[in-house]
């Protein structure tokens, strides 16, 4: 097992932060989706730069940006495209939607009833869309970014849990530090500077062939495995006055996400095999969505996060003997 050289991600995340001001560990979830063929769900207030950081990220790779803003009366054809009747030519045409880039922002997704929901869903599975009798593929590399508010619930439909589960991750952002608030200030203050494009979207697929390469020792799998069934039946662990706050555990998406993440956090880390503090550091990102609590954790004020925390701290990290070549 041997390190990788730098890569050009480095690259793009550093021309990235010349626009974004903190919110690093968003971008560098922005970059593992990326490098995994994966999809985030963003929850966080309004004014944190949710829509500026995805944007800047599409320029830095030199792909395609398109922004939804998800609003109750949204239907299915205002998001993957429609066919549309030409009266004087009597033929019809087909109009492909905003789903056709490779950064996709669906702005409050929690606003849109659950048809559109589908239709997003359904095209980020499957990379396609299906118009009358036709199919078109989105370009790749194709990424959703989903997001939403949390400080409201008016006129708002949630994701159903099997839905939601098609986001490899969800990152929940906060507020800027002090610091890092007078930077924006300061930086509001002057002309926003243009992102270069460090990259393409032809190199970043190259990219993901280099990923698929990083070695996942058996033990890391057993892990991310492990780690998994311990949300489901947490008294396996140890953890048995935690099993009456969860109704159902992560799926076995969150372990096949947990290994991929993995494997395109440590590519990203200049590593060319998976360590077990990759797999710990995106547990949270990986599982918060895909644990579903029971109204008496409600009660008890305890959130997914805690009891993820909880399982991460119960199971064992394996011992991984790194050798020289």
């Amino acid at each position: 097992m041997t390190d990788l050289p730098a890569h050009p991600l480095e690259h793009v995340l550093f021309e990235v932060k010349r626009t974004i001001v903190g919110q690093d560990v968003l971008l560098e979830r922005m970059a593992v989706a990326l490098l995994a063929g994966g999809h985030l769900l963003v929850e966080g207030v309004p004014g944190l730069a949710k829509t500026l950081a995805v944007k800047s990220l599409a320029a830095a790779i030199g792909g395609q940006f398109q922004r939804v803003q998800f609003t109750p009366d949204l239907v299915p054809a205002d998001l993957v495209g429609t066919r549309v009747y030409h009266q004087h030519t009597g033929e019809f045409e087909t109009v492909l939607g905003p789903v056709f880039a490779n950064l996709l922002l669906a702005d409050e997704i929690n606003r849109a009833p659950a048809k559109v929901q589908s239709a997003l869903l359904e095209v980020m599975q499957e990379h396609q869309v299906t118009i009358g009798r036709e199919t078109f593929r989105v370009p790749e590399p194709f990424l959703v970014m989903a997001t939403e508010n949390p400080i409201e619930s008016e006129g708002t439909y949630p994701l159903p849990e099997a839905q939601v589960d098609r986001f490899m991750m969800k990152v929940v952002i906060g507020y800027p530090t002090p610091h890092e608030e007078h930077a924006i200030v300061e930086r509001s203050l002057q002309p926003a500077p243009l992102t270069q494009a460090m990259l393409t979207p032809e190199r970043l697929i190259e990219l993901r062939a280099h990923v698929d390469r990083v070695y996942v020792d058996p033990a890391i799998t057993d892990y991310a495995v492990r780690l998994v069934a311990a949300t489901r039946s947490p008294g396996l662990v140890g953890l048995g006055e935690l099993e009456r706050y969860v109704s159902y555990g992560a799926s076995p998406r969150a372990s096949i996400a947990l290994v991929l993440g993995g494997r395109a956090l440590a590519f990203l880390r200049g590593r060319g095999y998976v360590l077990p503090q990759d797999l710990a550091e995106l547990a949270l990102d990986v599982l918060r969505h895909r644990v579903v609590l029971s109204y008496e954790a409600l009660a008890d004020d305890l959130d997914a996060d805690a009891v993820v925390s909880r399982v991460l701290g119960a199971v064992p990290a394996p011992e991984v003997v790194l050798q020289s070549r």
